[in-house]
């Protein structure tokens, strides 16, 4: 056993992975979303990552993905994680989610967040923030 390290090592987070079953799909729309670019596309996995740097997000292949079930459900597939998108104007940044390929759930919780589906069924919300 190796005795632990006495200092954090260089660390940074590179990205959110998701799972896809069309990763170059998700990735396309993901980049159009947030108008960031495709940094890799391979068979199996693409990043997009926005243009000034930073964390991204990355699509693996799943084919076996099953999406959550948005409310929770006993006995139902339980989100695990969403993102969170700020937009400037939270009409305008449900309508652009709706334009590039997503659809807003059924159940919305708060008057001030909306929660979208993507195209693959992963959750994330819309809502007003420093963008």
């Amino acid at each position: 056993m190796n005795p632990a390290p006495q200092q954090r090592p260089g660390t940074r987070l590179s990205a959110t992975v998701l799972g896809a079953r069309d990763p170059r799909a998700l990735g396309a729309f993901y980049a159009r979303l947030l108008g960031w670019r495709v940094i890799e596309d391979q068979p199996g996995w693409v990043m997009v990552r926005p243009e000034g740097g930073g964390a991204g997000l990355s699509f693996q292949h799943e084919p076996e993905l099953v999406p959550p079930t948005w409310p929770a459900q006993p006995g139902q597939q339980q989100v695990h994680a969403h993102l969170d998108i700020a937009v400037a104007d939270l009409d305008h940044g449900v309508a652009w989610a709706v334009a590039v390929g997503a659809r807003e759930a059924d159940y919305q919780p708060q008057q001030n967040v909306r929660v979208m589906v993507d195209p693959e069924g992963h959750l994330f919300d819309v809502f007003v923030g420093p963008v």
